[in-house]
């Protein structure tokens, strides 16, 4: 039997390689916008509740990965035939509230998502100034961005290898912790369960955390599906 390193091949982009930064950009965009898995229908909550299509997604994708790859913490997984089946996209730069709507057009409710990431991003900002006694500067936090996987078999362990590539590679570069907001409580467990990361508490002892039953345009989602999005944090 063939183990997991020889059915999947792993690497960090570099900007060179354009035909993969661009099929990487299709993986995650497909996993985002919903695809059928082994017979179940898998898409991100909020992204499944707005009104987002794949062309737009997928540009916004592609821009985030030009704009992120010099950093090297864009990590894909190929199969034997070359097809990317899991990415798992990061950067090492301080969060950024914009505090507007940036989008237009058909791609409007992405202001909805943005919002609420800059809302959990926001409070953990506001709380590491307060523990640190300094704002967060570019290169200290890993923030993985993105994770889409569209392997049909093994996806626990394409997301595990996928998330020990960047760790491993964060660590070394002596970056001082991992960071990510997760949207839905399976990328909770998954990033609990394989990469040691868990629910940010902040000083008063309470999760940072954007209820979607308090947005109006995201309290259509089933709470049994996702309750809200959470910052998911792991010390390096």
């Amino acid at each position: 039997m063939q183990t997991m390193q020889e059915l999947y091949k792993y690497e960090i982009l570099t900007k060179e390689q354009t035909d993969v930064i661009q099929k990487a950009a299709e993986c995650l965009a497909r996993s985002f916008i919903g695809m059928d898995v082994s017979g179940k229908w898998v898409q991100e909550p909020m992204v499944g509740q707005l009104n987002i299509n794949y062309e737009d997604f997928y540009a916004f994708t592609k821009d985030y990965l030009d704009s992120t790859i010099e950093q090297g913490y864009c990590a894909v997984a190929q199969d034997i035939n070359n097809h990317v089946v899991g990415v798992l996209a990061g950067d090492t730069n301080a969060p950024e509230i914009i505090g507007e709507d940036i989008f237009e057009g058909s791609f409007y409710d992405m202001n909805v998502i943005l919002r609420v990431l800059e809302d959990v991003d926001k409070r953990f900002m506001e709380d590491y100034k307060k523990r640190n006694g300094k704002e967060i500067k570019d290169g200290e936090l890993l923030h993985l961005f993105m994770l889409g996987i569209i392997a049909e078999h093994d996806r626990h362990e394409i997301i595990q290898q996928l998330g020990n590539t960047l760790i491993t590679k964060a660590s070394s570069q002596g970056v001082k912790a991992v960071l990510g907001e997760a949207t839905n409580p399976k990328s909770i467990r998954v990033m609990e369960k394989y990469h040691n990361m868990k629910k940010y508490k902040d000083l008063e002892g309470n999760y940072i955390v954007h209820k979607y039953q308090d947005n109006s345009k995201l309290n259509g989602i089933p709470e049994n599906l996702a309750d809200g999005t959470y910052i998911l944090i792991k010390e390096l």
